[in-house]
């Protein structure tokens, strides 16, 4: 496994974090037995506030009830006469024979499920979902689809079905590809897409449109969209992506234009909010156990060998928790929602040499926001959280080194 340091941490001692505020260590426990094991629960924060991309508007306003709709933009906001049409769907042979085919303006999905009696209703989201009316006709749609950000398995999936989708059942013929993310809407070529185009690519890799990071400039992007005569924008791509399709959304909104944009997020971590799974998902989880699997291979056959793997989740655990339950093969899960410490008594330094003692090997799983509380003081933004994990691969390889003859791996 990868193992190597930045060089801003070679001077660090794990004797600094002597001082940091006793927290809590969740270790993977095997073949427990709830009849005889006395176990600690903690419910986990599965996304951190300070990270949840919600659709924050002004027309949000809490009821008698304490009932809270965070509400999406919509294009009748700012353009309230707009005419509608019957969706097209209703059309097709196969939802026709669906009983409810719409879903209905008043849906929507409660943030919390597990709520008390007395308590008020809480925030609520839109449902998505096809509406019975719409506010474009399939003959005057120009669509387009850009990817943005760095590449996540089923770019390529979701840019087909998006294709297929707006072909299919909204009977929509002219769909570009803007290549090279966000600058390509005004410095690349773009793309005819279409159902033979895209027949294919969901069996390979990356994404045939190609992506950037950067390159947004919200006047360039709206002016090119207008120019092309684009009406409908699909845009791929993580939070700053998201935070770009936005800035689009309120230019065009500020124009006056009847643009409809829609964001698909996209991250291997899991780590949205309002959705349950993100796509690319389920793949990284599969070959984060095939390294978890080699690390264990690899530590049963010597002394004292010690496997981490480090995995991707800056700001949720995700891929690395559900990589640990898959594998089984993990002694130790150390994720950004479960704090813990190092050192003294119930630390992770006395679990990992009692586990030492008991099997001879031992595996730990670390997720890269892990040990946040250990990064040294003055690093922010995306740099902190990937500092937090290769700090605590440095500490926990110090105090293996300095303590323990092992084999790591």
């Amino acid at each position: 496994m990868d193992l190597s340091i930045p060089s801003s941490f070679s001077g660090t001692s794990s004797s600094s974090l002597l001082h940091l505020p006793k927290l809590t260590v969740f270790p993977v426990i095997r073949n427990f037995n709830l009849n005889s094991t006395k176990l600690y629960f903690q419910s986990l924060v599965w996304r951190q506030n300070r990270h949840d991309v919600r659709a924050q508007t002004s027309n949000a306003a809490v009821d008698a009830d304490g009932f809270l709709l965070e509400d999406v933009p919509h294009l009748t906001d700012f353009l309230p006469d707009l005419p509608s049409y019957p969706n097209p769907v209703q059309l097709s042979q196969a939802y026709a024979v669906v009983r409810q085919t719409f879903v209905a303006s008043e849906d929507v999905v409660a943030e919390k499920i597990v709520v008390q009696k007395d308590s008020p209703r809480g925030v609520h989201f839109r449902r998505a979902g096809p509406r019975e009316k719409v506010y474009f006709t399939p003959e005057e749609v120009r669509a387009c689809v850009v990817t943005c950000g760095g590449l996540c398995p089923g770019i390529n999936t979701v840019i087909r079905e998006i294709v297929c989708g707006l072909s299919y059942m909204y009977n929509v013929d002219d769909i570009l590809g803007i290549q090279g993310g966000y600058r390509g809407f005004y410095a690349e070529n773009t793309l005819r897409l279409n159902p033979k185009v895209v027949n294919d690519i969901h069996k390979r890799g990356g994404t045939i449109l190609r992506t950037s990071r950067g390159g947004h400039d919200t006047n360039k992007i709206v002016d090119s969209i207008q120019d092309r005569g684009i009406n409908h924008v699909y845009i791929i791509g993580g939070d700053g992506t998201q935070r770009g399709a936005a800035l689009i959304y309120k230019e065009i909104e500020k124009r006056g234009l009847r643009i409809a944009v829609a964001g698909i997020p996209k991250t291997i971590d899991n780590d949205i909010a309002v959705i349950d799974k993100s796509f690319g998902f389920d793949t990284a989880v599969e070959e984060a156990q095939r390294a978890i699997n080699a690390a264990h291979v690899e530590v049963e056959s010597v002394e004292n060998g010690v496997g981490i793997v480090k995995l991707m989740g800056r700001y949720s655990g995700f891929i690395a928790m559900f990589a640990t339950l898959a594998s089984r093969d993990v002694d130790c899960c150390l994720v950004p929602e479960s704090p813990f410490y190092l050192e003294g008594p119930g630390g992770l330094f006395e679990y990992i040499e009692q586990r030492l003692k008991e099997n001879g090997h031992l595996v730990i799983v670390i997720a890269e926001g892990a040990g946040q509380d250990y990064v040294a003081q003055g690093t922010h933004g995306a740099d902190e959280r990937d500092a937090s994990g290769n700090k605590l691969l440095l500490d926990v390889g110090l105090w293996l080194s300095q303590n323990i003859k092992i084999q790591h791996t």
